[in-house]
């Protein structure tokens, strides 16, 4: 297959022999890293039981502090075939998790597609991206997916390509975000866990409270019916300890700050992260559980 499904548009070859020659790294066959239950997502995601949480290897973007290093920048992971996606999700459902959580799938949406064509769970499907999609591929997912849990990690071209090397990055994730929330604008609960709808999630990062701010303002604006999530777990990870500006935990003051504005809007929809997130404790063990 000669790949154009991210923004990207590498237009790489990637064919069942792991011809790694695009920019996420990774071949046609989906690679997962992980898939167990995970309890540390929004209350709403998470709920009692655990979120099924499908960690896949391989990333579109090249964020310099990911916590998820070795897998979304070294690609650790094991090939698996749709029919054993399907089967993963299977399996999650039959543990009893509140969800099917899709971690950072957007260079493997069809391989989604694909799995779910096999096998659609009767709990919801939840896409949990970088904000990094097209289009097109959010509209290919209509149908198949309940749940847009994205990131909307900058409005800035010039801290996007700083951070995660995408100047285009804040147009392409206002767009799909856009879809996402023409899709599923409307949020369902059943018993405090979310059905359908949208959360658009922020990671506030050192120096970072202007565009947090601004951040806020475009998904109260644009998308008032989703629902806001500002993160306080940001740590150096990564690449993140050559950058001085970043090579720090985000303050109580900024982080207090940003809360302090979202209060003064009156807007509601808000999932407000403690700042005892910021733990590396809270970061799964890639080991190849579930696969």
């Amino acid at each position: 297959m000669i790949c154009s499904l991210c923004p990207k548009g590498c237009n790489a070859k990637r064919d069942e022999n792991e011809n790694l020659t695009g920019f996420c790294k990774m071949p046609l066959q989906p690679r997962v890293a992980r898939a167990a239950l995970h309890f540390w997502e929004e209350p709403c995601i998470s709920g009692k039981n655990g979120s099924g949480t499908v960690f896949f290897s391989g990333c579109n973007l090249n964020c310099v502090f990911c916590q998820n290093y070795g897998v979304s920048h070294g690609g650790y992971g094991k090939a698996v075939t749709y029919k054993r996606l399907a089967d993963i999700f299977k399996e999650l459902e039959e543990k009893g998790a509140e969800n099917i959580n899709l971690v950072t799938p957007s260079h493997y949406y069809y391989a989604v597609i694909k799995a779910l064509d096999i096998y659609k769970p009767k709990i919801p499907i939840v896409y949990n991206t970088g904000g990094y999609d097209t289009v097109s591929a959010i509209k290919a997912l209509k149908g198949y997916i309940d749940i847009y849990l994205t990131d909307l990690k900058y409005l800035s071209p010039e801290r996007a390509v700083a951070y995660s090397g995408a100047e285009d990055y804040p147009d392409y994730a206002a767009a799909s975000i856009a879809e996402e929330y023409r899709q599923q604008g409307e949020c369902i609960f059943k018993n405090g866990i979310m059905q359908r709808g949208l959360i658009i999630r922020h990671l506030l990062l050192p120096q970072g409270t202007r565009e947090a701010m601004r951040v806020f303002d475009f998904v109260r604006q644009n998308t008032p019916n989703a629902y806001f999530s500002i993160m306080s777990q940001y740590m150096p990870c990564g690449n993140a300890k050559d950058m001085p500006v970043i090579n720090r935990r985000v303050t109580k003051r900024e982080y207090d700050k940003v809360l302090d504005y979202i209060c003064s809007t009156g807007f509601e929809r808000v999932y407000i992260q403690e700042r005892g997130s910021a733990d590396g404790r809270f970061i799964p063990p890639f080991d190849l559980e579930g696969v």
